[in-house]
């Protein structure tokens, strides 16, 4: 019998974890910056993490995933980016990342969200109903990896600017407010 992941929200015991689960999920990454742990620590600090679930298995977290508010440049509201998504390596391919990015938009939904953002893999996040919506810009980023998931049928039309805390790089403190 295979033991069972459970999905849930981060506790304040997991913070360590969460770090070093990012850490090591990006640290072989070309594309990656390897500041994601800092943009955790930075959207924490600011209190934008509207969603942070971790994937634990036998009381290890081995897996996490990020949700926070976004603003577009034509005022629409209650849309979050995802981001970011992280499993150890060991654990990765083994269906860990969707089940938290489902469970990630479930709970969206049911907070009554309108939508999801994210920059990502093309083929990847395509399976979840993501799409390259040529109405939404993500500024100095290839169309090509930035999809949205209109929650309701509405598809706002503009720019689309993440938290600040995604400009977090680890060499100044985290902002403490958003």
């Amino acid at each position: 019998m295979e033991p069972e992941i459970i999905i849930r929200s981060e506790a304040d015991s997991d913070v360590d974890a969460i770090t070093d689960v990012t850490i090591a999920a990006f640290k072989t990454l070309e594309i990656s910056n390897h500041t994601e742990q800092f943009i955790i620590e930075a959207l924490r600090a600011a209190k934008a993490l509207t969603i942070s679930l971790v994937a634990e298995l036998d009381a290890r977290v081995i897996g996490h995933i990020a949700f926070s508010p976004v603003t577009i440049s034509d005022g629409t509201s209650s849309w979050y980016g995802l981001g970011p998504v992280s499993v150890l390596p060991e654990y990765q391919r083994q269906g860990i990342g969707k089940a938290l990015i489902r469970e990630g938009l479930s709970r969206l939904r049911d907070m009554n969200a309108q939508g999801c953002c994210l920059v990502g893999h093309p083929e990847y996040y395509r399976k979840f109903g993501f799409t390259n919506t040529p109405e939404l810009v993500l500024e100095n980023v290839p169309p090509e990896v930035f999809f949205a998931l209109s929650f309701d049928g509405h598809t706002p039309q503009g720019t689309v600017t993440f938290h600040d805390g995604f400009k977090a790089d680890g060499q100044q403190g985290a902002a403490a407010d958003g």
